[in-house]
């Protein structure tokens, strides 16, 4: 269980749920936007390559900026759900509490500052170099 008062959990979980709300107007908002003829009425006045390649480039912009805020919402509700489960605060890692201090700026997070740098360097590692 972590060291976390009930206020501060219900603080964080309010946090939580706010930004998720946020998230989800965003996301409904940016694929109601993506059926937007702004796109495609560009396209269709496309003259030369170097204008269809900047279309090409506001589209994919457009789906990276969707698929980041869809991680982040994915995250808010893990984030929730330990809540539920009197998770929230524990490490994933070593089960130590995270720094309450590291929570205020990341609620989302799942590790500890040293559990989370010692898996973003075994990621690192797995990741095949070009």
């Amino acid at each position: 269980m972590s060291a976390l008062s009930q206020a501060e959990i219900q603080k964080f979980k309010k946090q939580l749920r706010d930004r998720g709300t946020d998230l989800r107007e965003a996301i409904h908002a940016s694929l109601l936007n993506s059926d937007n003829k702004t796109y495609s009425e560009v396209a269709g006045r496309v003259l030369d390559i170097g204008e269809q390649s900047v279309v090409d480039l506001l589209a994919d912009f457009h789906i990276i900026e969707l698929e980041k805020e869809a991680a982040e919402f994915a995250d808010v509700e893990a984030a929730l759900a330990r809540i539920a489960a009197g998770t929230f605060g524990q490490c994933a890692g070593c089960k130590a509490d995270i720094a309450i201090e590291r929570l205020r700026i990341y609620p989302t997070a799942k590790r500890c500052t040293e559990c989370q740098t010692r898996h973003e360097r075994m990621a690192k590692d797995m990741t095949p170099s070009l």
